[in-house]
């Protein structure tokens, strides 16, 4: 990889315009720093986020851009005054590479609410150099971002936990509802979903999944080990289970009513919303002033939630349900995920791809 002093080149898959299209691009890592902690990509997932940032649904895209932000690999170097990481430690790294450690959030460890917050890609970095993420070669990050791989998780299982799984940690511990015997629904079986099912069902909680259809309940109930299942597109089905759950998870990442789902909460409950939308969503105020009712919102989750999540998982025996595919299949994976034909998230064995021996395609004539 070179020397400290010296900047390393890599490959990594970009999009170079809104089509999303992802081909082989070669760009320079920054020097590593002080405290910078160079990771060799081994596993990285493949998340929604991608689809939107690659496709500039949310309109502040720049190209060429490398997506990637559930990133697992080995440290194969370390700047001087490194402390928490040791060459060929196993580590991850999430959807955020720098914060301004001075505001409210940074103070309180949620990073992730910073709005100086940089993001592992699509975004600008302190020196002013583009930030790629982990459909790489390799990384270069600062250690306070990055996270040990507990011994016991799998390299290409932790890396859905480092987004999805932390994704539906964090608001059911800052929320308090972590205790036994809840009754929790989440709302949508994708990646996020199916980390929900599985870390409400270890905290104990009675879950019900919520889907458009009763294609997913086979899966649900049978694979994932949801209580219930309810079908939204069902008036007798929702009336049945209205005033039932203290929570839902929201991970659709689509517009869609939110009025039917308020109805399912019980006295207090909340509605946590998760999915990226890009449009207004609305409701009618009774929905919540007669049953003193809360819609929130809830990002990812910090550092040191993600490595609590990953103990987790280790302690509990979860895994996540995951389809391994090389680099040069990743736009087809990233089609599939789109229409959602995916159990439940992609990984891409980066390593296994030899990323570093594709050509880069022609520039446009």
């Amino acid at each position: 990889m070179g020397s400290l002093a010296s900047e390393k080149t890599v490959v990594g898959w970009a999009a170079r315009d809104a089509t999303g299209h992802l081909s082989p691009y070669s760009y320079t890592l920054r020097n590593t720093g002080p405290e910078d902690v160079v990771v060799k990509v081994i596993y990285c997932g493949i998340c929604h986020t991608d689809i939107h940032q690659a496709k500039n649904h949310l309109g502040a895209s720049k190209y060429p851009m490398v997506p990637g932000h559930e990133v697992v690999g080995e440290v194969v170097e370390v700047g001087p005054e490194v402390t928490r990481y040791r060459l060929g430690d196993v580590v991850g790294v999430g959807v955020i590479v720098g914060c301004c450690r001075d505001c409210r959030p940074c103070k309180a460890n949620v990073e992730q609410y910073c709005n100086k917050k940089i993001w592992s890609y699509n975004d600008v970095y302190t020196d002013g150099r583009p930030t790629q993420g982990g459909f790489s070669s390799a990384m270069v990050v600062d250690q306070k971002f990055v996270v040990k791989i507990p011994a016991g998780l799998a390299p290409e299982q932790a890396a859905p936990l480092l987004c999805a799984g932390v994704t539906v940690y964090s608001p059911l511990k800052h929320f308090g509802l972590m205790t036994p015997g809840l009754r929790g629904g989440i709302l949508g079986l994708g990646g996020v979903g199916h980390m929900g099912v599985k870390v409400a069902k270890a905290m104990g909680h009675h879950v019900t999944v919520i889907s458009s259809s009763g294609k997913k309940r086979a899966e649900a109930m049978d694979d994932l080990g949801a209580d219930a299942y309810l079908v939204s597109a069902d008036p007798a089905d929702m009336t049945a289970a209205a005033d039932s759950l203290d929570y839902i998870i929201n991970t659709v990442p689509v517009h869609h009513p939110l009025e039917p789902y308020l109805a399912l909460l019980k006295l207090d409950g909340k509605l946590i919303l998760m999915g990226v939308i890009n449009q207004p969503l609305s409701f009618i105020s009774p929905m919540l002033l007669l049953g003193r009712k809360s819609i929130t919102g809830s990002f990812v989750g910090s550092i040191t939630e993600t490595e609590e999540v990953l103990q987790f998982c280790v302690d509990k025996g979860l895994t996540s349900q995951i389809e391994i595919v090389k680099m040069d299949y990743v736009n087809q994976a990233l089609e599939r995920l789109e229409h959602n034909d995916v159990r439940y998230r992609f990984v891409v064995d980066v390593a296994g791809s030899n990323i570093d021996d594709t050509p880069e395609p022609p520039a446009a004539a």
